[in-house]
């Protein structure tokens, strides 16, 4: 709630609760029981009226006691220029930082404008002070998207390739921030787009996991490294399938990279509960084909056949492409894989169709289309599994979308056309 700053004025003059034992009613000073002052609850509430009155009568500008709450630390958490330079006019202390070492300077990076960054510097701020986690101010300013504060930090001297406690560089809390700006400001102030993390991740594999594509199309263009496995076992022409982006897998292409190359090891320890667990779960070695038809992403798939991906290819289990797009929930994936290889009736070792898997995990709107194309192209009803089980027994047992779709599709068929 926002109140004026004549209304604080006069709960400071009248109300008990703004002063501690002993002191006077009217101190602007006095702790409130949770060791903030007044003042830092106008600046709390952005009341600029406020803040202007108080520090006239006497408050002073740095607070008293805990520094995470002095009215400068929480003045930079709004940014607001005007009530920042009141408190800074006023002489409050410029290098003022939490116990754990986060600084004013640091969280008015993230939020304030580029004059404020540069009064705080002339009035003591330490520019590349870190805190406990080795963070700086210029990684506040690029986590937070602030080209400016990345540009004037940088250019008093910020150091733009250190890194934290855990090995990340300015250039990573840019590719994090969002901004597709960021990480550009960044590279122009120096930073390194070849520096890799204590974890083996890469700039570039960075900007995939958080979807900064444009950034990424950037930076292959650079000749990032094509063959780099990241720590889910893809390299980057997986990951660029796996996102369905098209234009970045015509670039890697364009650029070299392997069509038919497989996934490598996940380094990602995955978590079971124990009374289920039955081994340590492997990712097997997939193609960017492979992947892109599980995903159902069609247009993906055909620039990867139009660069001479094998449409043969068959996992360890049997998996081809068509196996895979059964998967996907994808009409069109499906399509082009039948195009791809049109045998509707290819099977796994465990002896699953693609009308198997598909009513199996099927659901969405997609899914009765996606039968009617598996009938059209000669699914067989009869088709057993492994466990002895056609299409039409898993069906029945069915408790998603798949079971509706089954009924519509194969209902009139007899006998005769299993």
């Amino acid at each position: 709630m926002r109140v004026s700053g004549a209304l604080v004025l006069a709960l400071i003059t009248l109300l008990p609760a703004f002063a501690g034992a002993g002191t006077s009613r009217s101190d602007p000073n006095a702790l409130r029981p949770d060791g903030s002052t007044p003042l830092a609850w106008a600046v709390e509430n952005q009341d600029r009226d406020a803040v202007r009155l108080l520090l006239k009568r006497g408050a002073k500008p740095s607070g008293v006691g805990d520094p995470s709450v002095s009215p400068l630390m929480i003045a930079c958490q709004y940014g607001d220029a005007a009530i920042i330079e009141m408190l800074l006019d006023a002489h409050a202390d410029a290098k003022v930082a939490r116990p754990d070492g986060l600084s004013a300077l640091a969280i008015c990076a993230g939020s304030a404008p580029p004059e404020i960054i540069a009064k705080l510097i002339a009035a003591g701020a330490e520019v590349d002070k870190p805190d406990a986690e080795g963070q700086t101010p210029l990684m506040w300013a690029a986590a937070k998207g602030q080209i400016d504060n990345i540009e004037l930090l940088a250019a008093y001297g910020a150091q733009i390739n250190r890194a934290t406690h855990k090995g990340f560089t300015p250039l990573f809390f840019a590719v994090k921030s969002g901004s597709p700006a960021a990480p550009l400001a960044v590279l122009e102030a120096g930073g390194d787009p070849d520096y890799v993390a204590p974890d083996g991740t890469s700039v570039i594999q960075l900007a995939l996991y958080q979807h900064a594509y444009d950034f990424a199309e950037q930076m292959i263009a650079r000749d990032a490294d094509l063959t780099a496995f990241d720590r889910n076992g893809n390299q980057l022409l997986h990951a660029a399938a796996l996102a369905g982006q098209t234009s970045l897998v015509k670039l890697l292409l364009s650029k070299g990279a392997d069509p038919n190359a497989l996934t490598g090891p996940s380094k990602v320890q995955w978590r079971f509960e124990v009374n289920f667990k039955t081994a340590d779960f492997k990712q097997p070695p997939k193609p960017p084909l492979l992947l892109a038809a599980e995903a159902g992403f069609a247009e993906v798939m055909q620039a990867l056949v139009d660069a001479g991906a094998d449409t043969k290819f068959r996992m360890a289990d049997g998996t081809n492409v068509v196996l895979a797009a059964a998967t996907s929930n994808k009409l069109a994936a499906l399509e082009l894989a039948l195009k791809l290889e049109p045998d509707a009736n290819v099977t796994t070792q465990d002896g699953m169709t693609p009308l198997h898997m598909l009513v199996a995990g099927g659901v969405g709107k997609e899914i009765a289309p996606m039968m009617k194309l598996l009938a059209d192209k000669g699914a067989r009803l009869n088709a057993r599994d492994r466990s002895g089980k056609t299409p039409g027994d898993m069906a029945k047992e069915a408790e998603t979308d798949a079971k509706t779709a089954f009924a519509a599709t194969f209902e009139k068929r007899t006998a005769s056309n299993l």
